[in-house]
């Protein structure tokens, strides 16, 4: 079972449920963001992109308050699934479900196309575990806030960690700042904590999901976090 959590400006709910509930055909619901409690048959969380809070102050820094983010919190402390995507990735960041910042683009300018991004550490997360370790995937993003920081220590960990998931690169995979969008340190387009069950990234997976709409590259993701759980169980 999906948990879709909204917020007031998240525009990115549906597309999410579509793909888990119409695309691999899983069980989803919406939550609220002003719910309080993650029922039990619940195993992965979704904190979709959009708008949240029309992103006054900065992205996601209001919608930490929100009262479901100390249920995902818990649930992501007692090892539950949970992915954050653009929107959802800033509000994990400031939540402290996530190490680091966002930034705005380098630009100062929202960005909005395809990129292409690596896959950098696939076996950390059961999120990226059906990719190749290398495999280049083309995913859209929508942001102006994607710009990754972190602290010098802070890196040290993610690296030491491995907890790089996703970097931006070009089409033959080459990790350059010519293809970084938006500034982000070390090309970072998505990580995930320590314990690999929590995983956020600025490009949309559930964007790319359907042959239909000219690229499935994203639908891998959602299919891998299933295909862990059922084995798991």
């Amino acid at each position: 079972m999906f948990a879709i959590v909204v917020f007031p400006g998240s525009n990115c709910d549906h597309d999410c449920y579509h793909v888990v509930r119409h695309v691999i055909g899983r069980p989803a619901r919406f939550i609220w963001h002003k719910e309080s409690g993650i029922d039990k048959d619940v195993k992965v969380v979704v904190l979709p992109g959009g708008f949240s809070h029309g992103d006054y102050l900065r992205a996601g820094a209001l919608a930490r308050f929100s009262p479901i983010i100390k249920a995902v919190t818990d649930f992501a402390n007692d090892g539950g699934f949970v992915i954050g995507i653009c929107n959802g990735f800033q509000i994990l960041l400031e939540s402290g479900l996530l190490p680091g910042a966002m930034l705005r683009n380098r630009a100062l300018k929202f960005i909005c196309k395809d990129v292409f991004v690596k896959v950098a550490n696939p076996k950390k997360t059961p999120f990226a575990s059906g990719y190749k370790e290398g495999r280049v995937v083309r995913l859209p993003i929508a942001h102006a806030e994607g710009n990754y920081f972190a602290s010098g220590s802070t890196v040290e960990n993610i690296i030491k960690h491995n907890q790089i998931i996703f970097t931006y690169c070009d089409k033959d995979g080459n990790v350059s700042d010519e293809a970084n969008p938006n500034g982000s340190l070390l090309n970072i387009a998505g990580i995930s904590n320590k314990e690999g069950n929590v995983i956020g990234m600025m490009p949309h997976p559930e964007r790319a999901s359907e042959e239909i709409l000219g690229n499935s590259d994203g639908r891998l993701l959602f299919e891998s976090v299933v295909q862990y759980i059922e084995s798991s169980t």
